[in-house]
């Protein structure tokens, strides 16, 4: 009985020993643990759910990155083994390999375009913060780049296609300019929709305006001078061959112009970029979305309209064909 106390006794006193550690630990975390208050506690969960929010976009905008680089890397390998090919039948006729792969992917492009216009319809209406709103405005100026990026790739294959622009609708062909819109339009419009602006603003976009205005009349200017000069090498001379080689070497200046008007086109959006805040450039790619889509709708509904419409507008523009021909024939000899 003794050696069991013995034994015993030295454990029982450890622990009366260690009780008082035990206490102080215990005060200091009741310390510690004091509780917050509510409003504290909602400011650590909106910034907990902030950061997590910010994390999943800025994953998305780096996977959407790379998932497009694997997109044009692939292109320009089915392109490099397409050339080979020559040309096949389409659904619309005889097109270039190249001209249906970019065909293909706008579509893609298209789908994804709409996509990112959505979510950043819904970025604006929440209460998101100018960081997180500025990954989405990102995400979209990147979405263009790819589109200029994929031209250029396909430019080396079939120029024509894009210059043409046989892509687009038929109301979007209507205001085509070199393989696509003109800057100097398209601030035009967006200084009316995204006003009001700052002065400072103001004066930026129009001076932007200004000098995309004169790159566009120098880079249409060079381009008339290209097609008379293409004119005059095919219409001179009696060997048929020898004209058709120094064409051919004049037409491959044709992917310099499509180069340079996207250039123009893509350095015109960056500008925008950073003369706007970001909540003014989220608008103006909205902007930018709607007006597209309403051209390609309004495009359908010029295919889909009715027989009865299309006699129509046959009659009508035969009657004003006739009296445009009377007027000129009154005028022609009121002459006399």
């Amino acid at each position: 009985m003794t050696i069991d106390a013995s034994r015993t006794g030295p454990s029982q006193n450890q622990s009366t020993a260690k009780s008082p550690t035990q206490d102080k630990k215990k005060g200091v975390s009741s310390i510690s643990e004091k509780p917050l208050d509510a409003k504290t506690l909602r400011r650590l969960a909106q910034n907990r759910e902030a950061a997590k929010k910010s994390r999943l976009r800025k994953k998305a905008y780096v996977q959407q990155l790379e998932s497009s680089r694997l997109k044009l890397n692939q292109l320009e390998q089915d392109l490099q083994r397409a050339r080979s090919q020559g040309m096949f039948l389409g659904c619309g006729g005889n097109i270039s390999s190249g001209a249906a792969m970019f065909d293909m992917e706008y579509g893609r492009w298209l789908e994804d375009d709409h996509r990112l216009m959505v979510e950043l319809r819904a970025g604006l209406q929440a209460p998101l913060s100018d960081n997180e709103l500025r990954v989405m405005v990102d995400g979209y100026l990147s979405h263009y780049d790819d589109i200029f990026r994929l031209k250029g790739v396909v430019a080396k294959t079939d120029v024509f296609h894009l210059i043409n622009g046989m892509w687009n609708s038929q109301a979007e062909r209507c205001f085509l300019w070199i393989g696509g819109f003109r800057p100097s339009e398209l601030i035009t419009m967006l200084i009316q929709q995204l006003e009001p602006l700052a002065e400072q603003q103001i004066m930026g976009m129009y001076g932007l305006r200004h000098s995309s205005h004169q790159a566009e009349e120098a880079l249409s200017q060079g381009l008339e001078q290209l097609q008379q000069s293409l004119v005059e090498t095919i219409a001179a001379g009696p060997d048929g061959v020898q004209q058709m080689m120094v064409a051919m070497g004049k037409l491959s200046n044709l992917e310099g112009f499509l180069r340079q008007a996207d250039n123009l086109r893509q350095q015109s959006l960056h500008q925008i970029c950073r003369l706007l805040t970001i909540r003014q450039v989220a608008r103006c790619f909205i902007v930018i979305g709607e007006y597209y889509s309403r051209l390609r709708a309004l495009s359908s509904l010029w295919t889909s309209r009715p027989r009865e419409t299309l006699m129509g507008d046959d009659n009508s523009c035969q009657t004003t064909t006739d009296m445009q021909m009377v007027q000129s024939s009154q005028n022609h000899f009121q002459s006399f």
